[in-house]
């Protein structure tokens, strides 16, 4: 912006730094989440289509089998090998490209970086939808993957930059409810399709992808960029006009001036704290500061990705990825792709509950409470897994209580890990590291989904030198959320009900074990000096002289 300055209002009333919340706060913020769609479609359709009998012939060569040969039967699937590469090789673009979103959002913004996202997607659906072999199949992959990083990590950044706090968790929950929603399309997808004995089997499912990358697209185009963006530009007359947008109120608004006063005195107080050096330094300012401080860029960063590392360590993406191979290789599920909807929709119809749970019981108690349920499913069916629901024991009632507990895994997950990880993961980080911290946690998401990826066809595989685990697969599991339930003990802070500013503060003074009872006492405002220092009133006007995208106050 070439010249000029915006008036701002400061209070010093922490409960007047923010609007009241709007029905377009909402609507804004529900469009964002649907980039979720994209993150559980994915996730969700390769399960299915990896057990197509069209696809297998297609990918191996072998015929389909007569259902009385046995033998024929077991050996009709994708190698471990194959299973692993096409199922892993999204995982790896998406860690990179989750990486290189960070910067990408800080140089064109959040929303621009999100579109581009789309139509780097639409390019590997393409080769996806045209591939009839995997030498076409993975590239595409990959390239899908790389526009997958970039949105699940931008969505979830935006969501939290926009998001009034009196809401945000239940808004970025939204997150994994798309998620949710698009895992439980792609199942319903798959098993229409499944039986068709040419290549629409596997096609059709794989094309509905672009009507995603479509709406999401042209949705952004007409929603307002994250103010905090502008306001790391020293672009302060945007980031009123956006913020006053996705808060439903006029620019003039005290609740405007107020809500942007506190975020630039934010942002003035972290640069003071944070170096501002070359490119190489901006990355590692993200590792800066003491292990043992709660509030220093480290210890953010270890939250961040060890939060993301813990969620897919509980297991549940290998029963969305692996759910039908998995249920298949028992022997005593006679409808796999049934029992994979079923988990799909069991994991859609109990994420809402977050939407409540998130904002009254609080981020870090739904996270160590849904370990513990989690930590008790994962062990009873694999204890069950290996006495009385072992093969040839012939026992339907303990295959459908196994199926139950398996419900009852996803029901804590879907309530719990599943959406708090993505709600912290958008509160931790300071405005000059937050595009970068949430690139790093997004990718640690990626990266550990990969390692599952890669690794899962070999623990439950039948083939002589696969692992073969079956039901036991569920005590690692249930020992790795063990660890999950450890972590989130020692490490997570509360952040319900407080704004992305507050966050910083309530690091800065407290630990997590005592964050719950942390309450804001002064406002970043007031003490970088943006209000009235007579005292008469609690909301006073300054003016931050904005020229060449500098500011000075």
């Amino acid at each position: 912006m070439g010249g000029g300055g915006v008036a701002i209002h400061g209070t010093t009333d922490v409960g007047r730094i923010e609007a009241p919340v709007t029905l377009k706060a909402y609507l804004v913020c529900a469009f964002a989440a649907f980039g979720g769609i994209f993150f559980g479609y994915d996730t969700g359709w390769m399960s299915g289509v990896l057990a197509m009998p069209y696809f297998i012939t297609q990918y191996t060569g072998l015929p389909k089998p007569a259902a009385s040969d046995t033998a024929a039967v077991n050996a009709f699937h994708l190698t471990a090998q194959d299973q692993s590469l096409t199922t892993s090789i999204l995982s790896a673009g998406t860690f990179f490209g989750a990486i290189a979103a960070g910067d990408i959002a800080d140089f064109i913004g959040r929303r621009m970086t999100i579109i581009v996202g789309c139509g780097v997607f639409t390019v590997g659906c393409i080769l996806e939808t045209a591939s009839t072999s995997l030498g076409v199949m993975v590239p595409g992959r990959f390239i899908a993957g790389l526009g997958v990083g970039f949105i699940s990590a931008i969505v979830i950044l935006y969501m939290s930059e926009i998001a009034p706090r009196k809401v945000r968790g239940a808004l970025v929950s939204g997150y994994q409810f798309c998620i949710t929603i698009g895992i439980l399309i792609a199942n319903g997808a798959v098993y229409g399709t499944k039986q068709r004995n040419d290549s629409g089997s596997y096609r059709i499912p794989i094309a509905i992808q672009f009507a995603w990358a479509l709406v999401l697209a042209i949705g952004l185009v007409f929603l307002p960029e994250s103010p905090r963006y502008f306001v790391k530009k020293g672009r302060f007359e945007e980031a009123a006009k956006a913020l006053a947008s996705v808060r439903g109120q006029p620019i003039d608004s005290e609740y405007i001036q107020d809500e942007l006063a506190e975020i630039v005195a934010n942002f003035e107080y972290e640069q003071s704290v944070i170096p501002q050096t070359s490119y190489i330094g901006g990355w590692t300012n993200c590792f800066s500061g003491s292990l043992s401080d709660g509030s220093s860029n480290l210890r953010r960063s270890i939250l961040g990705i060890m939060m993301q590392m813990m969620q897919q360590l509980t297991g549940i993406n290998f029963i969305f990825y692996f759910g039908n191979v998995f249920f298949t290789s028992l022997g005593t599920i006679h409808n796999p792709f049934l029992i994979s909807i079923l988990t799909a929709l069991v994991n859609t119809v109990c994420t809402p509950v977050a939407f409540w749970a998130v904002d009254k019981i609080g981020r870090r108690s739904l996270l160590i409470w849904g370990a513990v349920g989690m930590i008790v499913s994962q062990l009873i069916v694999g204890v069950i897994g290996v006495t009385a629901g072992r093969l040839e024991k012939h026992n339907n009632s303990a295959v459908s209580a196994m199926i139950a507990f398996i419900c009852f895994n996803i029901a804590f997950f879907s309530v719990t890990w599943g959406p708090v990880a993505w709600v912290v993961v958008g509160e931790v980080f300071p405005i000059p590291i937050r595009s970068r911290g949430v690139g790093l946690a997004t990718s640690s998401n990626w990266f550990w989904n990969c390692i599952i990826g890669v690794i899962t066809p070999y623990l439950v595989g039948t083939e002589k030198h696969d692992a073969n685990l079956g039901a036991k697969v569920f005590f690692m599991w249930g020992g790795l959320c063990c660890i999950s339930l450890t972590f989130a003990y020692f490490l997570v802070p509360e952040t319900k009900g407080l704004s992305l500013e507050q966050v910083d503060r309530m690091l800065e003074e407290t630990s997590p074990r005592t964050s719950s009872k942390w309450v804001p006492h002064s406002t970043f405002a007031a003490d970088m000096g943006l209000v009235n220092k007579g005292g008469n009133s609690t909301s006073a006007e300054e003016t931050i002289e904005v020229s060449n995208e500098k500011s000075m106050v």
